[in-house]
């Protein structure tokens, strides 16, 4: 009884957001506002005036069902309506449900991707580097555009640590449910008796914070600029230019090295720094909101092991949702990306779906 008349409200909502928009008597900001709600009711208009006429559609072939008049072919189409008729509410129930969960602001913002080597050494750093091509890959198939914020190389192409900005169309959304340990197990290079080893990367994929998003007050910061280390000519490490930024209430600290500009690299730590704050906050709130629910596929814990690529059978796993798929070569290549990220995305629904 909550659901329909909750579905009712839609229904009554989406009538007098059409009335008012065609009114002509509210101004510029309020119709733009409007008009999403408006637009975004109309995708599920029109399942939710067949689930309010179910009742009556379904008493209706019932009565002749159960009409001694009438015939039996009649009879018969009016129970295959039924059927279908019971088939298509249960879709129109699921997908209005999945409308009216509480919607994460965050999934249409754009997202940055910090992928460090773990445990493996040399190993571990040549796995992140793979996982990085593979984001990378991705990225380009969905013309997305990938930022370079910082990287740090290992021997042998490997990367002990890439951060990076991605942007585009409903990023962290797709990409939140990277976030843990990453497990590889395969033979290294540099094994000579064959034996397969296992190493670890870790993923954190945060929602990128705007400016509006998250107030942070200057004297909560501390910055220490020092001089750059590492490759990257006399300009890069005879000058002060690397930049350390601490947010002092949180104790979280960014450090930026890789612009010649002290300029850049502050901008640059900032920009690290207000997303990394703005998803501890996020955090806090969704522990504080669900404090008696757990979920399967979680997107806070990082030191969750959440997939194993298995270089031998060819396969990855996600541990979260039991999905082993046979296509290591694609996967690692953006190819069979979108299906795991289909399943983590189905199973979170139901997650949610059976909390309501």
């Amino acid at each position: 009884m909550i659901l329909e008349k909750t579905i009712q409200e839609l229904i009554e909502k989406h009538k007098f957001l059409e009335k008012d928009l065609s009114s002509g008597n509210i101004d510029k900001k309020e119709f733009a506002e409007k008009s999403k709600e408006y637009s975004d009711l109309n995708e599920i208009i029109s399942d939710a005036k067949k689930y309010i006429s179910f009742d009556n559609e379904k008493n209706d072939l019932e009565k002749i069902m159960n009409d001694s008049d009438a015939d039996k072919e009649l009879k018969k189409m009016a129970e295959l309506e039924l059927n279908n008729l019971k088939l298509q509410f249960e879709k129109n129930e699921k997908k209005l449900k999945l409308f009216l969960l509480p919607k994460d602001e965050a999934d249409k913002k754009n997202a940055i991707i910090e992928i460090r080597a773990g445990t493996g050494g040399l190993e571990a750093s040549l796995f992140a580097a793979d996982l990085f091509k593979m984001y990378e890959k991705v990225s380009n198939k969905k013309k997305w555009v990938l930022e370079l914020i910082s990287i740090s190389r290992s021997e042998a192409g490997g990367l002990k640590e890439v951060i990076a900005s991605i942007k585009g169309t409903n990023i962290y959304s797709t990409l939140k449910y990277e976030s843990g340990v990453h497990r590889v197990q395969r033979v290294p290079d540099t094994e000579t008796q064959g034996r397969v080893h296992t190493s670890a990367a870790t993923v954190a994929v945060l929602p990128e914070a705007e400016e509006i998003d998250l107030k942070i007050n200057d004297s909560d910061l501390r910055i220490d600029v020092f001089r750059a280390g590492g490759p990257g000519g006399q300009s890069v490490n005879t000058t002060d230019s690397a930049v350390r930024i601490t947010h002092i209430p949180t104790g979280l600290s960014v450090s930026q090295q890789d612009e010649k500009s002290q300029h850049k690299n502050k901008a640059k730590g900032m920009k690290i720094l207000r997303s990394r704050l703005y998803e501890l906050e996020r955090n806090r709130i969704d522990q504080e909101r669900s404090k008696d629910r757990k979920s399967k596929i979680g997107t806070g814990d990082r030191s969750e092991r959440i997939r194993t690529y298995n270089f031998p059978q060819g396969r990855v796993t996600d541990h979260r949702i039991n999905l082993t798929l046979h296509k290591l070569d694609e996967f690692l290549e953006g190819e069979a990306f979108d299906e795991m990220i289909e399943s983590l995305t189905l199973q979170a629904q139901e997650d949610s779906l059976s909390n309501l």
